[in-house]
């Protein structure tokens, strides 16, 4: 029921942003083991927790007409050596999802685990 909404809204997209989008969720879900997968239509998001709280939030997958990004809640403290982070606001970063290269790379799968690695950190 859930994923049916889930894929209803990323239809809304032209059809590469739905390709990666969905690509992006199979990553997620594969990589972050029980993550609760929450459409946000008023935001236009998906987000992937593990709770009801901000601090619970690992990461969002934002579409738009213009493409596709993955936010990452407190991404301004994460490790990123591979500088795939962008953005300027005082916690979220976000990476362009343009290709399906960038979403097997080893360095997104790096970012999301990092991601759960710091929700683990905040949640004791």
């Amino acid at each position: 029921m859930a994923e049916d909404k889930i894929l209803d809204f990323l239809s809304q997209y032209d059809k590469k942003v739905y390709q990666l989008a969905t690509q992006v969720r199979g990553l997620l879900i594969q990589n972050l083991p029980g993550i609760i997968e929450q459409l946000d239509l008023p935001a236009r998001m998906i987000a992937y927790c593990y709770g009801q709280t901000y601090s619970d939030l690992i990461c969002v997958i934002i579409p738009s007409k213009k493409g596709l990004k993955l936010g990452f809640n407190k991404g301004s403290e994460l490790s990123d050596p591979d500088n795939m982070l962008e953005g300027t606001g005082k916690t979220s970063r976000y990476v362009v999802i343009s290709s399906e290269e960038i979403i097997k790379s080893k360095n997104l799968k790096a970012l999301i685990n990092e991601g759960f690695k710091a929700y683990k950190r905040r949640s004791g």
